[in-house]
């Protein structure tokens, strides 16, 4: 079960329906409902077993919040209050939300269950109090809809019982200190003003304000120091006290007149500022996914994502060499750039020819750039730019001020704590140069890995399982007597000639020719043909790189890597291949140490029968939300 909703109540029968109803109309329904009640002597609880409720003993709200936490099956626990009103597609939106910021603790916006202006902007001033302090002092206004992980709340005892008032704010702030925080953006809780009415604005003023200044002090608050009862249900009021609610009446009216004028006034100003701009309302925002053209990786995956997000946004789409001509048999709207690529030569990268060949092609780069990239994102005004490590759309992205997103997994590299061959440091440490000049400051990096270490502190990432083509996941994997051999590189011919020696039927892609040398079969790529023999082979051959190592595991393929050497991210993703068990990573292809692997397989079959499958919705809904989040706004 995802949520256990959890409400205290005493004597709640004219409020508590009203929550129930609110709770049972929202289309997000796997949720469990436990009322802690306080011995109330009216219907409250034959309301709560009438809508299929939990009903626990309860107490003072912390007493009666803990109790039904005790009893929660839920991974998450909402707290509301039994005069509260859920809005629409509240419960979706919170959880949403809640695991997507990765938080452990949250509190929701408050909306006034009230058609008064004044108690709008009432309510709007503490929604923006909330959320400007939240990073400097985690707080909340009530327990207005406070959501915390079970296992959280039970590390750290749950809610504080001997405290008589702020109990909720204490509780959030605890929790705060062991993990992340925030107030959520994307729903609001309607909440009753019936203590606003029964007591007057300015006597919850003083309340609130004093113990919130205390919070921020370190002060405790106790409710005999602000005369604060949880009994709202006093039928009298006094003439004193209805006096000073008139002039507080008045003083609001006051208010919302200045309100309604402001108001006005900042509406005329975004008219006359649209007819300035002559910004024109658009159907989809639009994206700009920019991708490395270096081998076919990085267009694969990028391809997988693009089009799962076609039909909610307008997608432009810029790449260069043979990820340009990929994606532009696949999509509408591709434009070619420039862009860098590595040489190799033996298999090993070489610093100096990349180097020369970057300069030669550095001023046809830029003008590809400029002419493309930068003149369309004048003309189009993209709200995100995504990048999946194109070194173009950083600057483009600063130079226009942008929003950019990063998804791609070499970012691996920088963003998290990797195990790596110590022998390679010097690698590592120049990788980690280019990777940072790449992709600078984005608001966020989205990591897609095979392998999974932690993310270092401080850092914007979050972790996603490899992207996957979807007519690979559809496949079912067999076993037959060839093994796959998949190489990017030209100049890895001469060790692809040394299985000339094996006994072994190899298909070889990633030549561009169709021939056959004896027990090599040198196929032209065709991606259904490629899917079948990747589907039945037996282990697969190849260099370290990422896409087509994480489909071949994917399919349960044992896997023999060779990464280039020079090149990091080949030996990292190789490293870790045998690290994991799916196979082993040398430096150099090596007749004997292949037929050695092949007789290895059993137990890399045994390894690769552990891992789960797993599908690209995660990594596609991350950067969704993250493109709704970041957006330009217009």
């Amino acid at each position: 079960m995802i949520l256990s909703i959890i409400i205290p109540t005493y004597n709640e029968e004219e409020y508590l329906p009203v929550l129930l109803e609110s709770i049972k109309q929202q289309d997000f329904s796997d949720y469990e409902i436990i009322v802690a009640d306080a011995d109330s002597k009216d219907n409250t609880i034959k309301i709560a077993e009438e809508y299929g409720c939990i009903v626990v003993e309860g107490g003072m709200p912390a007493v009666g919040r803990n109790n039904g936490a005790k009893v929660a099956k839920g991974d998450y626990l909402l707290f509301l209050d039994s005069d509260l009103k859920l809005t629409e597609d509240y419960l979706a939106k919170v959880i949403y939300e809640f695991k997507m910021e990765r938080l452990g603790i949250a509190i929701t916006q408050m909306k006034p269950l009230s058609k008064k202006t004044e108690d709008k902007v009432l309510h709007d001033l503490a929604n923006l109090f909330m959320i400007s302090v939240e990073k400097i002092k985690p707080h909340g206004a009530g327990c207005y809809g406070i959501i915390a992980k079970r296992e959280l709340h039970e590390c750290c005892g749950g809610f504080n019982e001997e405290l008589t008032f702020g109990e909720d704010t204490e509780y959030i702030e605890r929790l705060a200190k062991k993990e992340r925080f925030k107030v959520l953006r994307n729903a609001k809780i309607g909440v009753s003003t019936r203590r606003l009415e029964e007591e007057g604005l300015a006597t919850l003023a003083k309340q609130y304000g004093k113990s919130t200044v205390n919070d921020f002090l370190g002060i405790r608050t106790e409710a005999s120091d602000l005369n604060y009862g949880f009994d709202h249900g006093k039928e009298y009021v006094s003439k004193h006290k209805l006096d000073k609610i008139a002039l507080e009446s008045e003083k609001l009216d006051q208010l919302k007149n200045s309100y309604d004028e402001s108001k006005q006034k900042i509406n005329t100003a975004k008219v006359y500022l649209k007819k300035v701009k002559k910004t024109k309302i658009r159907d989809k925002k639009v994206i700009f996914y920019c991708i490395c053209g270096e081998g076919m990786g990085h267009a694969i995956r990028s391809s997988v994502i693009i089009d799962r997000i076609k039909d909610k946004y307008d997608v432009y789409i810029f790449s260069s060499d043979r990820a340009y001509k990929y994606l532009n048999e696949k999509f509408d709207n591709v434009y070619k750039i420039g862009g860098f690529n590595t040489v190799y030569i033996n298999n090993k990268v070489s610093n100096t020819k990349t180097l020369i060949n970057a300069l030669k092609r550095n001023p046809l780069n830029i003008k590809e750039g400029y002419e493309e990239l930068y003149k369309k994102a004048r003309k189009l005004s993209p709200d995100v730019i995504v990048t999946d490590f194109e070194i173009y759309a950083t600057m483009v992205s600063k130079l226009l001020s942008i929003p950019l997103i990063s998804l791609d997994n070499i970012h691996m590299i920088t963003q998290t704590a990797i195990d790596y061959p110590p022998k390679h440091q010097g690698e590592m440490l120049k990788a980690k140069g280019v990777i940072k000049s790449y992709v600078i400051k984005p608001k966020i990096h989205i990591l897609t890995s095979f392998f999974y270490p932690k993310i270092k502190p401080k850092k914007r990432a979050v972790l996603y399982p490899p992207v996957i083509r979807e007519d690979i996941l559809k496949l079912e994997p067999t076993i037959e007597d060839h093994i796959i051999v998949y190489q990017t590189s030209k100049e890895s011919v001469k060790l692809v000639e040394q299985l000339k020696s094996l006994n072994e039927k190899f298909i070889v892609y990633g030549f561009n020719k169709d021939e056959v040398d004896e027990n090599l079969t040198y196929k032209l790529f065709n991606e259904n043909e490629f899917y079948n023999d990747l589907a039945s082979a037996k282990a697969v051959i190849c260099n370290g790189g990422f896409t087509f190592i994480s489909e071949a595991i994917s399919l349960k393929k044992p896997i023999y890597s060779v990464p280039a050497i020079g090149n990091f991210e080949q030996t990292l993703n190789g490293f870790y291949v045998q690290k994991l068990g799916y196979g082993e990573y040398h430096e150099e292809m090596s007749p004997k140490k292949v037929e050695k692997f092949l007789k290895r397989l059993p137990k890399y079959q045994e390894k690769l029968a552990k891992v789960k499958k797993t599908n690209n919705d995660g990594i596609v809904n991350e950067l969704i939300y993250r493109i709704e989040k970041y957006s330009k706004k217009s």
